[in-house]
């Protein structure tokens, strides 16, 4: 009797090469993470922090300089979507130019702001309003963020709070998808696993000690891999170092 032979599988092999970037999906994937997230703004800025009407603006290429009112929550007529802001107009445009959070109690009486946009605020019955700029650690400005009443009331500080709390959230969300759609840097193939090691310890500021000691290497070697690796990368120093790192993922 005859055993039968192992079938062979005829199945492609699993590729064991990370696929490279694709800046388009990468620039795709974040535009959908910003929409996401601005979206879900608006939304929580209504529904947590006791407002009427929550509006999120995004920067765009306005002739002027400025953005365009892109998401929004409890809004009843549809003056104040897609809506441009040019820099230093109403509220917003006060907030996207001084880079800080602003706020009336009246915005049809404030005499602190211009009054660009009141045929669309007064066909939503808004009074109170309160902006507050979605500024990074860069200096970036992602958008700014409208929680608005339909009452004449001042703003305490624990709304502002509450919203200026949703406001680092979201831009903290929307820092790490900027980054998706840098370009990202190539490592030299050259490079050892050992030089990798020691480069991601030092890219995230730890000293050559720190590392030895960590590694069970001396001093010396870790000096060694870390001249090397800023060789095979082109950079003079840990600044250099710690920014290549971070452009190629390494640190991601």
């Amino acid at each position: 009797m005859t055993r039968a032979r192992p079938r062979t599988s005829t199945s492609p092999a699993t590729p064991t090469d990370p696929v490279a970037p694709d800046p388009a999906v990468d620039a795709a994937a974040a535009a959908l993470v910003r929409a996401a997230v601005l979206g879900d703004l608006a939304r929580r800025v209504v529904a947590e922090c006791g407002v009427d009407v929550g509006l999120v603006g995004v920067p765009d290429e306005l002739p002027c300089g400025g953005m365009v009112l892109r998401h929004w929550s409890g809004t009843r007529a549809d003056l104040l979507h897609d809506r441009p802001v040019p820099v230093g107009t109403g509220l917003g445009g006060r907030a996207l130019a001084e880079r800080a959070p602003t706020w009336v109690p009246d915005y049809r009486a404030a005499t602190t702001i211009s009054h660009h946009h009141d045929a669309a605020v007064t066909a939503e019955d808004l009074y109170a309003m309160l902006t507050v700029p979605l500024l990074d650690t860069a200096g970036t400005v992602h958008g700014v963020v409208y929680a608005s009443l339909r009452a004449v009331v001042p703003f305490g500080d624990v709304r502002i709070g509450a919203v200026g709390s949703l406001a680092r959230t979201a831009t903290r969300a929307l820092e790490r998808a900027a980054r998706w759609s840098r370009p990202r840097r190539r490592l030299p193939a050259s490079l050892t696993p050992r030089e990798l090691e020691v480069l991601r310890w030092a890219a995230t500021g730890r000293t050559n000690p720190e590392i030895a000691a960590h590694l069970g290497l001396t001093c010396n070697t870790v000096t060694g891999y870390l001249k090397s690796a800023m060789h095979k990368l082109g950079v003079r120093n840990r600044t250099e170092l710690a920014l290549a790192a971070r452009e190629s993922g390494l640190l991601s």
